[in-house]
């Protein structure tokens, strides 16, 4: 038996996010939205296409239609009076379009809705109704699943990243003119366990000789993990906790397993948001160990004296990009301005800034999912045009996802800039003792 080509096993389990009726958070935000159009100037998916149809108050009104269609009276009994739509393919197809493809749960619009109606936390819930549909789009569950079956979201052979860490371990220990200069690698009772985007051992292998030599100058205890570096967790913005739990949890396990002291999340924004501050709340436990990101990292070397940076190496103007998962979401906004105030003579805000920056149109999974590819580019046009606005010729971001989207929009938009993360500028700065 099926429901407009949605199973009624689908059916009922797409439904069953909304139907937490003593869940007051959800059913405030679900019937709060007062239309007001102030939403739709915060996002770079209606700005980039002018498309009313992207806006963020959209996005709102088709969750809480199919809500009011099941739960309220009006809306069984009178769905064409109170806007009511019943939950078919048709329907669920729109809802991957628009909470998948059309958005990256940046949060500027909840940041700026009029009445403070939490947009991203609704779009997680359309997210975890087509999850439990089975209806996530299958490029970024192929993400998933790499991470779930090999331990990392690129499916890298534990051989090659081996490789890649010697490698980079060869170009640290020239750069610090120190051939006992190492890459520790499973080494228990460390100070710190620090993680890696996938990204970063596939494509930009320099950022883990940037950090490791930060390390180095400032005579870290460390090591990174064989079984368990990858930062990122896509299955939180897939909507499957399920799978977001088993991916922290094997983080927690290694931890343990290693006997260190503290983690310290590489650069990513979304794997710093998905692991420090969400889940404890989808584990429902607290962390017995410290968690900092590498940036507040850095930033406690440079005020306990550990390392030095050199004013005279970055000349040229530099702007930065905050990753929205990184500061709208968690906060961590002055750290990697005091970091490049140290030792960046010309140093400029990108404007609007901080909490109130513009998504760069790779977050929420769209990297992942190449069906958006063109969209996102597009989106991505109203950061290149901030960029282009700064007259910078080096951008900086504390993200890895981030790199990659500004990377590409450099080359569409031709901005002639160069993309650096927080460690990358900081290693070329470095003092080595």
């Amino acid at each position: 038996m099926t429901t407009d080509c949605l199973t009624v096993e689908q059916l009922k389990k797409g439904l069953e996010p909304l139907n937490g009726h003593g869940d007051s958070k959800l059913l405030t935000h679900l019937n709060s939205c007062v239309h007001c159009g102030l939403c739709a100037d915060s996002c770079l998916f209606y700005l980039a296409t002018c498309d009313p149809r992207l806006t963020p108050a959209r996005k709102v009104d088709l969750i809480s239609s199919v809500y009011k269609r099941y739960h309220t009276f009006t809306g069984k009994y009178l769905p064409v009076l109170s806007h009511a739509r019943k939950l078919d393919k048709a329907t669920a197809d729109e809802m991957v379009d628009l909470f998948y493809g059309s958005c990256s749960i940046c949060g500027r619009c909840t940041m700026h809705c009029s009445i403070g109606v939490d947009i991203s936390y609704l779009v997680s819930v359309g997210r975890k109704m087509l999850a439990n549909m089975d209806m996530v789009p299958a490029t970024l569950q192929s993400t998933v699943n790499a991470a779930i079956e090999t331990g990392n979201n690129m499916a890298i052979p534990t051989a090659d990243y081996l490789d890649t860490l010697k490698w980079m371990e060869e170009e640290m220990a020239d750069e610090v003119g120190d051939p006992e200069a190492c890459i520790p690698v499973d080494q228990p009772g460390k100070r710190i366990l620090y993680t890696l985007n996938p990204r970063e051992p596939k494509f930009y292998p320099l950022s883990i000789a940037a950090m490791a030599k930060i390390f180095y100058v400032a005579g870290e205890s460390w090591t990174l993990s064989t079984r368990m570096y990858d930062v990122t967790n896509y299955a939180f913005f897939s909507g499957n906790l399920d799978e977001a739990t088993l991916i922290a949890d094997r983080l927690w396990k290694e931890m343990e397993h290693l006997d260190a002291e503290s983690l310290v999340l590489g650069e990513c924004g979304h794997g710093t948001r998905a692991f420090r501050w969400e889940s404890p709340n989808y584990m429902e436990r607290g962390f017995p160990f410290p968690v900092m990101s590498s940036v507040e990292c850095i930033a406690n070397y440079i005020r306990e004296g550990r390392i030095r940076l050199d004013p005279e190496k970055i000349t040229v103007k530099v702007t930065m990009h905050d990753p929205c998962n990184l500061v709208r979401s968690g906060g961590i906004i002055r750290e990697q301005r005091f970091i490049l105030k140290q030792f960046v003579k010309n140093f400029v805000e990108m404007s609007p800034g901080g909490t109130d920056n513009h998504c760069c149109g790779g977050g929420g999974g769209l990297l992942s999912m190449s069906e958006y590819n063109d969209r996102r580019i597009k989106a991505g046009g109203i950061k290149a045009e901030q960029i282009r606005q700064t007259g910078a010729e080096i951008v900086v971001t504390p993200c890895h996802n981030c790199v990659d989207q500004l990377i590409q929009i450099n080359a569409y938009y031709k901005l002639g800039v160069k993309i650096m993360t927080m460690a990358e500028i900081v290693a070329e700065a470095i003092v080595v003792k």
